[in-house]
């Protein structure tokens, strides 16, 4: 008897160990805009996700501005700006400052009031996404929830449809 209860708990304790822990990615576990700290530029200022605009789709794109992808992305983004008159778009890399502001300076992001670009200097969307490739970019609803991600190359026409 002595014997069975122990091959039991071994037994149990053996699944236990070969239980896989919960794999989905935090922003799918926790499906509403994160509470991320920016530093905007070009005025360096704290912009979080209370800053957010109230009942208004928001796109988060975590970019590196040395990446050609996201250069290309952001070309394709400014090229359909039109598309995303009622969406405010969050640009957030963790790169150097400097090379952020560049890019800024280089996209002319200051004429586009619906995009703020800042730096996240502890990685903090990067880590909360899982980010493995640039640009990544995030879509939330009106009311903040998660709807859909994209992953490298991909079209911000076909990013529009999904905020219809």
């Amino acid at each position: 008897m002595k014997n069975s209860i122990i091959f039991l708990l071994v037994i149990c304790f053996s699944f236990s160990c070969y239980a896989q822990p919960d794999s989905l990615p935090v922003y799918k576990r926790f499906p509403n805009v994160p509470p991320f700290k920016l530093r905007t530029v070009p005025d360096s200022l704290l912009y979080t996700k209370d800053d957010l605009p109230k009942k208004k789709p928001v796109i988060v794109m975590v970019f590196s501005p040395d990446c050609e992808h996201c250069q290309l992305a952001t070309k394709d983004l400014l090229s359909h700006i039109k598309l995303f008159d009622k969406v405010e778009i969050v640009m957030a890399s963790s790169l150097d400052y400097g090379n952020i502001l560049a890019f800024y300076k280089e996209f002319n992001i200051a004429a586009y009031p619906n995009i703020v670009m800042g730096r996240d200097p502890s990685y903090f969307l990067g880590t909360f996404f899982s980010i493995r490739n640039f640009p990544s970019i995030y879509i939330y609803n009106k009311k903040g929830k998660f709807i859909k991600e994209f992953e490298g190359s991909v079209s911000f026409e076909k990013i529009a449809e999904w905020l219809k």
